[in-house]
């Protein structure tokens, strides 16, 4: 696996050597982040379910002023380490050992908010959905941010929670992306 663009283009990353972590494909990941582009710069991301922190190197890679790792699994938590340590970018980071609804938890008692959210959870357990939810009750997204869903096709996602709403989709193999924004950011050009 490698760093698709940006200032780390080309890297090599290691992964996970567990079959329950399931890498995001170099062509989702590419579709990824031609959809957020123009969100990246100086934003602050977040990468729950992080796994070997690819997408959030990424998203480091082209730009990103912060991002914030979220796993439950010290085996992943390992492997991201080591990536970021042989990329020397240790200073824009912050990693949380933790499952998905403490660090949710968490950011909403510090009041802290990310302008992009990525969700890559294990697919068809529900937790996407879960997610999507805890996010919204929080109010950790910023009011112009995007959350983008990684799941499988079969996964049913909700068109919209209380103020959050289902704006793009697309599909790749078994794989979809779902992207959710607030209503009234909605009067933005669709990215």
């Amino acid at each position: 696996m490698r760093v698709i663009a940006g200032s780390f283009r080309g890297r090599k990353l290691e992964t996970v050597d567990d079959r329950t972590v399931r890498p995001t494909s170099d062509r989702v990941k590419e579709s990824l982040f031609n959809i957020i582009s123009e969100y990246i710069v100086d934003s602050q991301f977040l990468d729950l379910f992080a796994g070997s922190g690819a997408i959030g190197i990424e998203a480091l890679s082209r730009g990103s002023a912060n991002v914030s790792f979220i796993d439950s699994s010290n085996d992943s938590l390992k492997v991201l380490k080591q990536n970021l340590s042989t990329l020397h970018i240790e200073d824009k980071i912050e990693i949380y050992h933790a499952d998905y609804k403490t660090a949710i938890e968490k950011f909403k008692l510090k009041n802290i908010k990310f302008n992009i959210i990525f969700i890559d959870p294990p697919y068809s357990k529900g937790m996407a959905q879960d997610a999507l939810a805890l996010i919204e009750e929080a109010e950790i997204l910023s009011q112009d941010g995007i959350i983008a869903i990684e799941h499988n096709e079969k996964d049913d996602m909700p068109q919209s929670e209380t103020k959050l709403f289902l704006f793009k989709q697309k599909k790749y193999g078994s794989t979809k992306l779902s992207f959710y924004t607030y209503y009234k950011s909605a009067i933005r050009k669709e990215p």
